[in-house]
């Protein structure tokens, strides 16, 4: 089986499957891896009733005779179909609201009118309160009312009125957000409680983001926690460019900052999408293909330093500065372990300087720690540092098969090849076994935390499957391998989309040495 070669960087390296598949042998063996009470009086009224035979003097599970001469007499008969009346709740409808019969009231709104009955207009917090109390209202019989929210018009008020005069609404979801500012307005919970489940089945690349800032204005925290979780899993699996556009600076804070992004390739590309982000908010005219982006938001960067003569980096600018919160949640540190997208950074000259140095002095005394104060990674759940911390990335699975990567990048020293095969996902820490074009630590054992998921998606970005293995230790010895999920080939679905963090280094705050860990250190040389 040959390489699996990505079409844009190289972020992600494969190895060829057949040695991995050879070292591993079988996987399968080697690892372990109310109408009660109606029923009631019928019954007992059925059992009032004289029986003219005298079957009723027999035992309870002998049939009655005339009984089933009765069904034979009827099985004769050519008996009319039951023809379905119309329902209360539609006459109510089409009579009192829709026809206003019997109407004690008009309430005047945007233009148009209502004659409506107050019995049923109590039923909203809103008219309940008014016609209960001293307002001078609740004597009047034509009431103006005024609709502050640009959100609310007649269509949404037809909707809400009408839903006081039956016992189910069909609501839209392209007509959801004004109907759920007219419920909050009139304080109708039931309705809304409606609007906030139409909004969570029906999240999409063109809903997402206006759900979200409808959710946030009307108070609906669990339709915001549902868009949060479509976008963490949407925003970089499945890129689009109307989206980018609509994602508020707010929202792509809360989004980068997140250990649950799921992350495709490397840290890189998060700074990646975020540059491209950035430039279709400053470019809202721009038009064109995905593809293209990533080029015409270089060429914008470009054109920046050299005609303007821009020397200070551009989160410094003024019309940088709105970015700034966001792009400081970026994981610098896996960035600038890969000498390609370092020298990307330096390019691009978004970020501060004094950013790029105090990542650069972190890392810096990370590799020495593990080098020589034998930091062979984090031994205790330290699950806080990890959300904050861990490495971000991912790959995409475009069909079943066998597949075996790393991603690119140094990492202590900690070679970790993935595979999948035969439904299996293993990890093993190269050393010997495997080429490898970086320094390899030849510690016996090194830890690892780490937390693996995998995720498919339906066409409209909602989830098909999905599996997690939750936070993590893992201590692996010189070459070992180790299954880390082992699949259900009926939850599976392709294309399959695979994410991982990873903490390979311990939690550590470097200080300056006092005095006297400077006089042991130069006896110690």
């Amino acid at each position: 089986m040959g390489l699996q070669i990505l079409r844009n960087r190289e972020n992600v390296t494969d190895i060829p499957a057949e040695g991995v598949r050879e070292e591993m042998g079988i996987l399968g063996s080697k690892f372990q891896s109310p109408s009660q009470g109606l029923e009631d009086i019928a019954e007992g009224t059925s059992t009032n009733r004289k029986h003219g035979c005298e079957c009723k003097k027999r035992k309870r599970n002998v049939p009655c005779d005339c009984e089933s001469e009765q069904e034979e007499d009827d099985g004769l008969l050519d008996t009319p179909r039951r023809k379905k009346l119309k329902s209360t709740s539609r006459y109510i409808y089409q009579t009192l609201f829709l026809n206003g019969e019997n109407s004690d009231i008009r309430i005047c709104a945007l233009g148009q009118e209502w004659n409506l009955h107050k019995v049923y207009l109590c039923q909203s917090g809103y008219f309940s309160s008014m016609f209960s109390g001293s307002w001078k209202e609740s004597n009047m019989m034509e009431i103006n009312l005024e609709i502050p929210d640009q959100n609310i018009d007649t269509e949404a008020l037809q909707v809400v009125f009408g839903s006081l005069y039956r016992d189910d609404v069909l609501i839209k979801p392209s007509r959801v957000v004004s109907i759920l500012a007219a419920a909050c307005m009139l304080q109708l919970d039931g309705l809304i409680q409606q609007c906030g489940e139409t909004m969570k089945e029906n999240i999409s690349t063109k809903t997402a983001c206006g759900y979200y800032a409808c959710a946030s204005i009307y108070g609906l925290d669990s339709v915001m926690k549902k868009c949060l979780e479509w976008l963490l899993n949407n925003l970089m699996t499945h890129q689009n460019v109307e989206l980018m556009k609509e994602l508020s600076a707010e929202v792509m804070e809360l989004l980068i900052q997140s250990s649950d992004l799921f992350v495709m390739q490397v840290e890189m590309d998060v700074y990646t999408a975020l540059k491209k982000w950035m430039f279709l908010q400053l470019n809202t005219l721009w038009d064109g293909p995905i593809k293209q982006l990533l080029a015409d938001a270089d060429a914008w960067l470009c054109k920046r330093r050299t005609d303007l003569c821009e020397k200070e980096p551009f989160l410094d600018t003024e019309d940088g500065l709105p970015f700034r919160s966001v792009f400081k949640h970026v994981r610098l540190q896996y960035i600038i372990n890969d000498l390609a997208s370092a020298r990307i950074l330096e390019r691009d000259n978004i970020l501060p300087p004094d950013w790029l140095t105090s990542v650069y002095k972190s890392q810096w005394f990370a590799m020495l720690r593990t080098e020589f104060d034998n930091d062979n990674g984090p031994h205790e759940a330290n699950k806080d540092e990890f959300e904050r911390s861990s490495m971000r990335c991912g790959r995409k699975l475009t069909k079943d098969g066998d597949y075996c990567w790393r991603w690119t990048g140094f990492n202590f020293g900690f070679d970790l090849l993935v595979t999948y095969t035969n439904r299996f996902i293993v990890f093993k820490r190269n050393t010997l076994s495997q080429p490898c074009g970086g320094a390899v630590s030849l510690q016996p054992r090194r830890h690892l935390a780490y937390r693996l998921r995998l995720a498919s998606f339906d066409s409209r970005g909602k989830l098909v499957c999905s599996r997690s293995t939750g936070y993590q230790l893992l201590t692996l010895e010189k070459d070992q391998e180790y299954v880390v999920m082992n699949l259900d080939s009926r939850l599976l679905s392709f294309p399959l989309y695979v994410c991982c963090n990873f903490l390979y280094t311990s939690p550590h705050s470097d200080q300056r040495p006092d005095s006297s860990e400077q006089e042991s250190a130069a006896l110690v040389s």
